[in-house]
């Protein structure tokens, strides 16, 4: 007569034991000069829980985000990586804390890269541009979600860096209006004019061909 074995889903070993009475390192907050020049090197000894971005070598801190941009995060994250993952298009999309270098004059060496961007979605086709560390060199869409600190940047140094590095979509997303502003790269390398919409439109992903984003379903509440 045979009898049934107890089905063990998870057994701790003698070797793994002293695993559960291991502390973990925590790392202090860094006061760090604000009014200094950094690199991306410097930025990885950064061993600390705060984000940052570096614009043209300066800190710029990243706050916490509201409810509203976190939801219109997800939402549009969701729909991006949807339309991806289905199999249209080798193209990937990330979210922050995933880290943009931006290098100028064909300087690629970590010490060498000021510029250190954490958009609040990406979209990379070139695929070679991703390693470990994240993307070097301009993703293919960026978008932006306004919020009262960033606004400043998003409209206006980021903007320029997205344009000068060749993001050949840039969206920035107002949750307060309800509307999207899109920018296309032109041939002379500069953004155009753009486009608004507001949350009664549709909007297509102009490098993701046959992606529609419904405005009024990432603004509702």
């Amino acid at each position: 007569m045979s009898t049934k074995k107890k089905t063990v889903h998870y057994k701790f070993s003698e070797e793994n034991e002293p695993i559960a009475e291991e502390t973990f390192m925590q790392f202090p907050v860094l006061d760090l000069d604000l009014t200094k020049r950094y690199t991306f090197a410097d930025y990885l000894t950064w061993m600390d829980s705060r984000l940052r971005e570096l614009i043209d070598g300066i800190i710029n801190y990243v706050r916490t985000p509201k409810r509203i941009h976190q939801e219109i995060s997800s939402k549009l994250n969701y729909l991006f990586g949807s339309f991806l993952y289905e199999g249209r298009g080798k193209c990937r999309v990330y979210h922050p804390p995933f880290a943009v270098r931006l290098p100028v004059g064909g300087a690629t060496e970590d010490d060498q890269i000021y510029n250190v961007l954490l958009p609040d979605i990406c979209v990379v086709c070139d695929l070679s541009k991703l390693d470990d560390k994240g993307c070097i060199g301009a993703p293919d869409l960026v978008v932006e979600i306004l919020s009262p600190s960033t606004a400043r940047n998003d409209w206006n140094k980021k903007f320029n860096l997205y344009e000068k590095a060749g993001v050949r979509e840039y969206w920035i997303v107002d949750p307060n209006a309800k509307m999207v502003h899109v920018f296309l790269l032109q041939e002379d390398g500069n953004y155009d004019f753009g486009t608004i919409y507001d949350s009664t439109q549709k909007v297509s992903v102009h490098i993701l061909e046959g992606l529609t984003i419904d405005l009024k379903e990432i603004f509702e509440d």
